[in-house]
């Protein structure tokens, strides 16, 4: 598909880094390398309004899952997307080609570029709560991310994948459990992101 699109709405992310995740700016100061040389993360997208082309996607969710290491420099990221099963589709598929980089625009330009092993893209059943203080992604027994209190003041934090432009609050993290296309991994009192975002092509 080449359609013109923009998705805006809210994030929320958890990795297995300590608050405040190193890899973030904090204060304007740049990021660098996580916390464990590791990182096994959780990202979610609610799409609160959006399109592509023709396809309309408001209310969809999008969560990906993976994996990458710091050192030697530059391994690309091993993930696996799961797109909302209330969505049509051409809407799934639209879903997929926006967050996994293929419809270029904001994604490409801000961390899709660093995927390389796509394990999977299935539709799934995602429940998401981005309330501030209440940050959590359920998909069935594949996903639990529970969000705790804040690890910083609002907006003194950014990151990338947002957009360094969308300041949003650090939090801890109570539980980051995966088990999903042969990433299996859980932690707790780790680290989590919250913020808006808005991607267009």
């Amino acid at each position: 598909m080449n359609q013109a699109w923009r998705v805006s709405g809210t994030y929320f992310e958890s990795c297995n880094c300590d608050a405040i995740c190193p890899c973030r700016r904090t204060g304007g100061a740049e990021g660098s390398s996580s916390t464990h040389g590791l990182c096994d993360f959780a990202l979610s997208w609610w799409v609160k309004n959006g399109h592509y082309g023709d396809v309309e996607l408001d209310g969809l969710a999008t969560v990906m899952v993976g994996t990458y290491v710091d050192d030697p420099k530059w391994i690309p990221w091993q993930v696996a997307l799961l797109v909302d099963e209330r969505a049509s589709p051409e809407a799934q598929a639209a879903l997929a080609d926006i967050f996994l980089g293929k419809a270029g625009g904001t994604p490409m330009a801000n961390f899709t570029t660093s995927i390389g092993d796509v394990r999977a893209i299935r539709p799934a059943a995602i429940r998401l709560d981005h309330r501030r203080g209440h940050e959590r992604i359920e998909v069935g027994a594949s996903v639990n991310v529970e969000a705790a209190e804040a690890a910083s003041e609002d907006g003194e934090v950014s990151c990338g994948i947002p957009g360094h432009d969308r300041p949003g609050t650090e939090v801890h993290a109570k539980v980051l459990a995966v088990d999903e296309a042969g990433f299996a991994f859980r932690y707790a009192g780790v680290c989590g992101f919250t913020t808006d975002y808005d991607y267009r092509s």
